[in-house]
This record gives structure tokens, sequence and C-alpha cells, in this order.
């Protein structure tokens, strides 16, 4: 079972900057996506951020503001989000698509996600 771990949310006035980050905690075969979603009360879960390879894809209301970013040797995928307003307050999960070793199927995994409080 993979975990992946999550850390960096907190409250932040509008107009900061927060780092998001989410590591693996084991060794994986091959990793095809790690992204970030986010869960604001009474709301559908959202994609904010996916990077896949060598391509990223952004939430238009995040576009310019946050930079999704991956460390493969670790494991971990970063979101880096500045400019924050008080709309993007939410739970933010971070999920992986993985293959957990060369003989194993493709699976997806999320974190347990960690507040993002912005206040005006």
């Amino acid at each position: 079972q993979v975990q992946l771990v999550e850390s960096g949310g907190g409250l932040v006035q509008a107009g900061g900057s927060l780092r998001l980050s989410c590591a693996a905690s084991e060794n994986i075969f091959r990793i095809y996506a790690m992204g970030w979603h986010r869960q604001a009360p009474g709301k559908q879960r959202e994609l904010v951020a996916v990077t896949t390879g060598g391509s990223t894809n952004y939430a238009d209301s995040v576009k310019d503001r946050f930079t999704i970013s991956r460390d493969n040797a670790k494991n971990t995928v970063y979101l880096q989000m500045n400019s924050l307003k008080p709309e993007d307050t939410a739970v933010y999960y971070c999920n992986a698509v993985v293959q957990r070793t060369a003989s194993s199927g493709i699976l997806g995994y999320w974190g347990q996600g960690t507040q993002v409080t912005v206040s005006s």
C-alpha cells in the first residue's frame, strides 16, 4: 500500500504564499502522474494541478499563481501557492497514479489532506 504524506498547509493572509509537499512512502517502480486536488466546504473535490512526466496542467482559477513541481528522486510533488485568495481555502489532497513494481497493476492513491485557510 502506497502512502502519500502531505505537509505545508496552514493559515495565511490573502496575498500570501504557502508550499505544500507530498511524499510517497516507499520506492515505486513507476509514477505516471502526481497532482493536487482540493475540496472546499459544501463543494465537490476539484483538480488544482497535475504533472505527468514532462507536462503540467492547472485549473484556470490557479493559473499564474500556483506552480506544481516534482522531485523524481524523492518521489515527492510540491505545490507552490502564491497570491493566495480567500476562495483558495480548502482541504488540499495529494494524489498519485503509480505502478508499485514491474509486475503490479497501475493504481491511484490519495493523501489524507491538508487544510489551507486564507483569511481576507
